[in-house]
């Protein structure tokens, strides 16, 4: 019985640091732009034509954020964050362009709460310093 506990125990132990090595979730791992595609069409009930657009810009900020990340190896952080936010604002403005009236209503809600969610770990993390 203890060699089947230990087993168990070394198994989770093994599984908890592979899951965390992977940015385990949401940790701050980007979504693939086919998720973010899905995640969207769960709240906003997307047409096929807006899924396709959709992926594209997703793919597209994908792309551009991975590289941005790359060129700011070692060097200016806030420089590149200023980069990033505003490409954050152009790729949402490019969502939006897609979206009906009624589905921007549902985004911006949807963005509120998610930035709301955001702030709510960071403050619990720096409560836990």
């Amino acid at each position: 019985m203890k060699k089947l506990m230990m087993i168990c125990a070394l198994l989770f132990s093994v599984i908890t640091y592979a899951n965390a090595q992977q940015g385990g979730g949401r940790g701050g791992a980007m979504l693939k732009p086919e998720d973010r595609v899905k995640q969207l069409d769960e709240k906003l009930k997307l047409s096929d034509e807006q899924k396709t657009k959709l992926t594209v810009v997703f793919t597209e900020q994908a792309d551009a954020m991975k590289k941005m990340r790359d060129e700011a190896q070692g060097g200016d952080r806030d420089a590149m964050r200023e980069k990033m936010q505003k490409f954050r604002t152009d790729s949402d403005e490019k969502v939006n362009a897609v979206l009906t009236e009624d589905q921007k209503k549902l985004y911006k809600t949807w963005q509120d709460e998610q930035r709301a969610e955001m702030q709510k770990r960071m403050q619990e993390r720096g409560g836990n310093n």
